[in-house]
C-alpha cells in the first residue's frame, strides 16, 4: 500500500550515533521528533573510534564537527607492520586528498555532543524500553511501558543486538563473529602516540592496535586507546591467567606501549568488545525504517560504525524531506545507501578473516599481496578512500557528501 502522506510525525527509536542524528536532521526539516531510549540515564562510555572524511562533513552540517575537532586527535595515516617491521600498509590519507584526515576521538566524547544536541532540540524519553511497535494504516504506535504515537514514520536504530530486528522477517544475515578485541584506555601526557593508527599483525591470530584519542569526556589530558585482538572462545583462558605473559607479549611488539601496561592491574580494567555481521533483506517496511548498526552493523575491521551511521541519518533525513510520501522517502533513501552500504560490508567480510582468524594461510598470504596492493597507485588510493568512508566501490564514484548549511 503506497503512504500518501507527508511525514511530520517521527518516532526514533534509539538515541546512539544514527538515532541522535537521524532525530536532529529530520527535526531541522520539520518534523516534530520524539527519541525512546532504553537506558535511564545514558552515560558517555565506550574506547576509541576514529571519525573519517565521511563522517565529519555529517558532524560540519550538524554544527557539531568543530566541537569534536577541538577534542579528537587528527590522524594523518594509518600505518601496520609486522612484529619483525616489515611494512604491510601504509596509507596517508593526503595521498587521495589533501583535505582528508581522521579524527581519533573517545566514543563518549562523540555520544556526548549528539546527545546533548538532541536533548536541546527534540523530545527524549529515557528509561523507555520498546517491546514493539503497532501498525494502523499509515499510523504506527510505539508500545513502551504505555503507547506513545502515532507516528508518521519510525526510525529504528537501537544498535547492532536490535530486538526490533529480529521480528521483522527481513534478516538475512545476524551473527556474532568468532573474534573480539580486548580495549583499554589509557592517558598519554607525553603524547607518545600521534597522527596515526599503529598497528601490528602477527599472522591472523594477533592484531594489536593503538589509536589517539584525544580528550577523554569531560577530561583534559590526552587518552589512547590500546586494542588486541582474541577469540572469544579465548576470553575465559585469558582472564584466568595471569596478566604479566600478556603484558610481555604486548611490550615486545611494541615497547613504547610499557608505560599503559604498568596501569594495568587487573583483568577487570580490560574490557572484551564482541561484533556483530548483520545484513536485512530490506531497510524499510512500510513507515518503519531501519537505520546504523540495527541495519548493518559488521566487523570494525573497517572502523566505519560510526561513519556509516551519520551518513544514514543525513540521507535519510534528506530523502524524507524531499519525497511527497514516506513510502517514496523510504525507497529513495535505499536506494541512495545500497551500493555504499553493500561496499563496506563485502569488504569487511573479506578482510576480517585476514586478521582475526586461526587461519596461518591467510596471514602469510596478506603479508605477502597487502604490499604489492600498497604500492599500486589506483590499488592504493582505493584502499585510502575505503579507509576515509569515501568509497562506494573500485572504479566508482566517491560518496557524495553532504552540504553543510
Amino acid at each position: 500500500m503506497m503512504l500518501q502522506a507527508r511525514v511530520t510525525t517521527v518516532g526514533v527509536i534509539g538515541c546512539g550515533t544514527a538515532g541522535a542524528a537521524a532525530a536532529l536532521l529530520l527535526s531541522r526539516g520539520g518534523c516534530k521528533v520524539t527519541v525512546f531510549e532504553r537506558v535511564a540515564d545514558p552515560m558517555p562510555v565506550g574506547a576509541g573510534i576514529i571519525v573519517q572524511p565521511s563522517g565529519q562533513a555529517v558532524l560540519a552540517r550538524l554544527g557539531l564537527l568543530e566541537g569534536i575537532v577541538a577534542k579528537g586527535a587528527r590522524l594523518d595515516r594509518l600505518f601496520l607492520r609486522t612484529p619483525r617491521g616489515k611494512t604491510i600498509v601504509d596509507l596517508h590519507y593526503a595521498s587521495v586528498d589533501p583535505r582528508w584526515f581522521g579524527i581519533g576521538i573517545h566514543r563518549g566524547v562523540l555520544f556526548e555532543a549528539l546527545y546533548e544536541a538532541a536533548r536541546a532540540e527534540v523530545t527524549v524519553k529515557t528509561g523507555c524500553a520498546v517491546r514493539g511497535l503497532r501498525r494502523d494504516g499509515a499510523r504506527t504506535f510505539v508500545r513502551a511501558d504505555e503507547e506513545h504515537g502515532p507516528f508518521d514514520l519510525i526510525v529504528i536504530a537501537d544498535g547492532a543486538v536490535s530486538e526490533l530486528r529480529t521480528g521483522t522477517g527481513k534478516t538475512t544475515r545476524d551473527r556474532a563473529y568468532p573474534w573480539g578485541a580486548l580495549w583499554f584506555v589509557a592517558e598519554d601526557r607525553q603524547a607518545v602516540f600521534t597522527r596515526e593508527l599503529h598497528q601490528v599483525a602477527a599472522g591472523a591470530q594477533r592484531l594489536y592496535g593503538v589509536l589517539p584519542t584525544g580528550l577523554a569526556p569531560r577530561g583534559d589530558v590526552p587518552v589512547i586507546s590500546l586494542f588486541w585482538s582474541l577469540a572469544a572462545h579465548e576470553l575465559e583462558a585469558w582472564r584466568a591467567g595471569g596478566l604479566d605473559a600478556w603484558k610481555a607479549e604486548v611490550r615486545a611488539i611494541d615497547p613504547r606501549i610499557a608505560f599503559v601496561l604498568d596501569g594495568i592491574r587487573s583483568h577487570e580494567q580490560v574490557v572484551f568488545a564482541r561484533y556483530r555481521d548483520v545484513q536485512m533483506a530490506r531497510w524499510h517496511d512500510g513507515p518503519i525504517v531501519f537505520i546504523g548498526d540495527a541495519a548493518h552493523a559488521t566487523s570494525p575491521q573497517l572502523g566505519q560504525g560510526a561513519n556509516l551511521a551519520l551518513v544514514d541519518a543525513c540521507v535519510l533525513a534528506d530523502a524524507i524531506a524531499r519525497a511527497r510520501s514516506v513510502e517514496a522517502g523510504l525507497v529513495s533513501y535505499a536506494a541512495a545507501r545500497r551500493q555504499h552500504l553493500r561496499h563496506y560490508q563485502t569488504m569487511a567480510r573479506l578482510l576480517t578473516p585476514f586478521f582475526q582468524s586461526d587461519s596461518r594461510v591467510l596471514g602469510r598470504l596478506r603479508d605477502w599481496v597487502f604490499p604489492i596492493a600498497n604500492a599500486l597507485p589506483p590499488l592504493r588510493n582505493f584502499m585510502v578512500s575505503t579507509m576515509a568512508g569515501m568509497s562506494r566501490g573500485f572504479g566508482r564514484e566517491h560518496l557524495a557528501l553532504p552540504p553543510t548549511p
